[in-house]
């Protein structure tokens, strides 16, 4: 028998590896195309019997609420569930060509392009990006505000994918079966193109920043906090010289969840007590995010008393007034980076 070696055995595993990939990718996607032509004919179901038997609007949460009484595993039958089901088949069902499509990329996804989008031909656009590209939620999100669409009429471009597309595809598959099964099988995390994203932002804004002026000192990224034995980290720290505070920024590819706000909260209270100098003013959080629901963030700031602006800098109150006018404004941001996606897909080529 011959001896073991690590170069031998290396390959032996990367071999193994891959089949598991494999594997992994196209359970994912056979499951993920079941679930959504489901999805199509239970909407499908429910504008016939409302045609056939004059059902009003009542009937989705009758049938919402004995579906989630039927299934232990329901979240997939909520009332709001079941009408993106029924906007699902009457969007598609006179359009064969993306009913096809809409099986190839997750739920979440397909909502997202039918809330935003209404153009047949611009929704083909991200249904195919989606699904060669393996764009997660808050990805494609981003290309969407980018007017991805529209620069890609302009001036069309040719993907290489080859390279990427397994990794692009196995993300994808995570977000297929996270939102209805869960299988350890899968194990995969944080989809890595999303944390790319995420990364990329931080480099842009830092530098827009530094480069809008306002007063602004940077002191780090992913700048360290410590507590109890663990370690916490600011997407990026600045110290502004006018208003004498430490200015803490998380950036989120996707919309913002009312979580943000008590993360941010505790962060600013580790740096107050951790990091801040005696003689100068309390920290001061920025959370930029893809997009918001003002009412959800007015209720996740409520009873907060740390200043904390989300996305256009609606700050709490307990924010100084002297402020106004020492931080770049929304509009300001949004230009700055309006055009980095699109960069940040010309430099993969």
């Amino acid at each position: 028998m011959k001896a073991l070696t690590n170069k031998n055995y290396n390959t032996f595993l990367n071999e193994i590896k891959q089949k598991i990939q494999s594997a992994k990718i196209r359970l994912a996607r056979a499951i993920n195309t079941d679930l959504i032509m489901l999805y199509f004919n239970i909407g499908k179901s429910i504008v016939e019997k409302q045609e056939k038997f004059g059902w009003g609007k009542s009937i989705v949460e009758k049938l919402a609420n004995d579906l989630q009484g039927a299934y232990e595993d329901s979240a997939g039958y909520s009332v709001q569930n079941l009408w993106y089901m029924r906007q699902l088949y009457m969007e598609y069902k006179d359009y064969p060509k993306l009913q096809q499509l809409v099986g190839e990329i997750p739920w979440g996804q397909n909502i997202l392009i039918m809330s935003k989008i209404k153009d047949s031909k611009e929704r083909e656009y991200y249904l195919k990006s989606t699904a060669q590209m393996g764009w997660s939620r808050n990805v494609l999100l981003n290309f969407i505000k980018a007017n991805s669409y529209e620069r890609h009429l302009k001036n069309p471009k040719q993907h290489n994918f080859k390279k990427t597309l397994p990794i692009h595809l196995a993300e994808q598959a995570e977000e297929a079966m996270k939102s209805s099964y869960n299988l350890e099988f899968l194990g995969i995390k944080k989809p890595m193109l999303e944390r790319a994203l995420e990364n990329k932002m931080i480099e842009k804004v830092k530098r827009l920043i530094l480069e809008l002026g306002y007063g602004f000192a940077f002191i780090g990224n992913q700048y360290k906090l410590s507590l109890a034995k663990k370690e916490y980290f600011v997407d990026l720290l600045f110290y502004h010289r006018q208003l004498r505070c430490l200015i803490a920024i998380e950036l989120k590819a996707g919309g913002f969840l009312p979580e943000y706000a008590g993360k941010m909260n505790f962060y600013l209270n580790l740096l107050d007590e951790q990091v801040k100098m005696e003689d100068e003013n309390p920290s001061i959080g920025i959370i930029l995010c893809a997009e918001k629901n003002h009412i959800e963030v007015e209720y996740a700031l409520k009873g907060i008393e740390k200043p904390i602006g989300v996305a256009n800098y609606q700050f709490t109150k307990s924010l100084p007034k002297k402020l106004t006018g020492q931080l770049p404004s929304a509009k300001e941001i949004e230009e700055k980076l309006s055009g980095f996606i699109d960069t940040a897909e010309s430099n993969k080529k």
